[in-house]
């Protein structure tokens, strides 16, 4: 038997787009691959919601590189050292050292799940 949700006039606060703010110009979405943000509730196949405007500190969940190498990790500062720490116990901190080339590419302000995965 086929059910309804009512939608209240009020409830409705503008486009996704407005939403998630996906028509700024330093927003941009990333699909994931992989597990090990799965403790924050990111897993393999959702798109991420990143904006380079936020300028990245403790705590934010960033897009990174690493030597050219692209992920993503929670980004830790502790004693002036960046750590990128993944959300999942079976993989291991990434200590960026003094030889490393660095960037944050943007913070991950939303992620959106697909429950159909019929792609």
């Amino acid at each position: 038997m086929p059910f309804t949700i009512p939608v209240q006039d009020d409830s409705i606060h503008g486009s996704i787009d407005d939403l998630l703010q996906l028509r700024t110009p330093s927003v941009y979405l990333v699909r994931v691959e992989g597990d090990s943000m799965q403790g924050a509730g990111i897993f393999s196949g959702d798109l991420l919601i990143v904006d380079k405007g936020i300028d990245a500190r403790h705590g934010h969940i960033v897009i990174a590189a690493v030597n050219g190498e692209a992920c993503c990790k929670r980004m830790v500062v502790r004693d002036g050292m960046v750590i990128l720490a993944p959300e999942n116990p079976k993989y291991p901190s990434r200590y960026i050292m003094a030889g490393d080339h660095f960037e944050v590419w943007g913070v991950v302000t939303h992620s959106i799940r697909d429950h159909d995965r019929r792609l």
